[in-house]
């Protein structure tokens, strides 16, 4: 098991994949599977003027599938505590199922819009229960790298849908079926790899360590008001970060830039990421937490800052450069942060928060970037790198160097007991 591992020095990736529970192994199989076959969020315009519905319907569908997104993970932070990690990714990836094949068949706009907001919430509630369980069944020391190949899957995936998506649009004859139906039975595929190899309840639910009074609510989070900060923190990074997305290409055109330059731009971010995060990863998660979480924030803030320059090939791709080594740096220490920062009762519905408010500032960033590029043109970016050095202040005052938590982990390693051979032998089995 992960948690018997006390070495002093931080691991590598292979180790940590390696030493890693069947679980862990499954989770980090299971979100490179479920992006490789996601395909609704990119093909439902094209889907929706395919079946009639005007380019404004469309776009408000896929406006609803966002909102249903960042809904979704805060109901996953609660159902990952309540259900556990395989009643909730079971319940997000058979509903999926269902829900994105039945979008075929349809009949009218108001049934399709429901559809698309319910498959939008439903489809990530499995997120929250999938990182609370990373955290639960990963020593401390390895829980950065853990993130971080976390996020190799999903940006990998992620990467290579558009592709594989396309390329089943054209086997079915420029048809949405195949599409839908590849990404239902990914859906359904991931659901069973759930059902058999996650484990039901958590570590502490199994031991019975956590009393019935203890299972908290969103509430609670109130009280620790550092990490009311870090949740603002993440909400204005989301708004800074999205912007690459929506307020720069606007900027490119509107320069009279050559949209090839963008591209590159968005192909540098996405490669880099995927080629040299694992590696700075391994640097990285020997350092203090509050340095990486504001160094990572400002490093986006900057890069977002030399857009504000006079708009070029260089511009572009340098301003885009910097923030990206900054995502590098420092993306899986905030990602592994909020299962960190509680007690582990609240470790869900601090996941939960946490990825519901970096999806909010996503979702409403574009909103933001679009009205300031309105009002200011080219000078829009100072201010949204204001808000990315707001961002960098609230990481580095609310984040602990090093935070312990009620973990089994720190329990364990710090005041070892012997347990009871039939229930450590329990416990073994359940964890697997």
């Amino acid at each position: 098991m992960a948690t018997e591992t006390k070495s002093p020095t931080s691991p590598g990736i292979w180790e940590t994949f390696k030493e890693s529970p069947l679980a862990v192994k499954t989770v980090l199989g299971g979100v490179f599977i479920n992006k490789v076959g996601g395909f609704l969020n990119i093909f439902i315009v094209l889907f929706m003027t395919a079946q009639g519905y005007s380019a404004g319907q469309a776009a408000i569908a896929l406006g609803i599938y966002g909102g249903g997104n960042v809904v979704g993970v805060l109901i996953g932070g609660a159902l990952a505590d309540r259900l556990g990690p395989r009643g909730a990714t079971v319940l997000s990836m058979g509903g999926s199922a269902v829900l994105i094949a039945a979008l075929l068949y349809l009949p009218s706009y108001s049934l399709l819009i429901v559809a698309v907001a319910v498959v939008g919430a439903v489809s990530q509630v499995y997120r929250p229960a999938s990182a609370t369980l990373l955290s639960e069944l990963t020593s401390e020391e390895r829980q950065v790298m853990t993130f971080a190949m976390y996020r190799f899957g999903l940006n990998l995936g992620t990467t290579a849908a558009p592709l594989i998506g396309f390329g089943l649009y054209k086997i079915g004859g420029q048809s949405f079926e195949l599409v839908f139906w590849g990404e239902a039975f990914v859906a359904l595929g991931y659901a069973v790899l759930a059902y058999f190899f996650l484990p039901a309840k958590t570590k502490k639910e199994t031991a019975g360590e956590v009393a019935e009074t203890e299972t908290g609510s969103y509430a609670d989070l109130f009280k620790d008001r550092k990490y009311l900060v870090y949740l603002l923190g993440a909400f204005l990074n989301g708004i800074v970060y999205v912007q690459y997305i929506s307020t720069l290409p606007l900027d490119v055109v509107a320069s009279g830039v050559p949209i090839f330059w963008y591209t590159v731009a968005v192909a540098v971010n996405g490669g880099a990421v995927i080629l040299f995060e694992l590696a700075v990863t391994k640097v990285s998660q020997k350092l203090p937490f509050k340095l990486v979480v504001g160094v990572c924030y400002a490093m986006i803030g900057v890069g977002v800052a030399v857009y504000a320059l006079p708009l070029g090939p260089a511009v572009i791709v340098i301003g885009t450069l910097l923030w990206t080594m900054g995502e590098i740096f420092g993306a899986p220490v905030v990602f592994a942060y909020p299962g960190m920062a509680g007690p582990a009762h609240l470790r869900g519905r601090y996941i939960g928060s946490f990825q519901f408010m970096y999806g909010l500032g996503a979702a409403v960033g574009p909103v933001v970037g679009g009205l300031l590029f309105v009002q200011l043109g080219h000078g829009v970016w100072p201010v949204i790198a204001i808000s990315g050095f707001l961002a960098a202040a609230c990481g580095a005052y609310s984040v602990a160097n090093r935070p312990k938590g009620e973990s089994e982990t720190e329990a364990e390693v710090v005041a070892p007991v012997v347990p009871d051979p039939e229930e450590a032998g329990a416990e073994r089995v359940e964890s697997k």
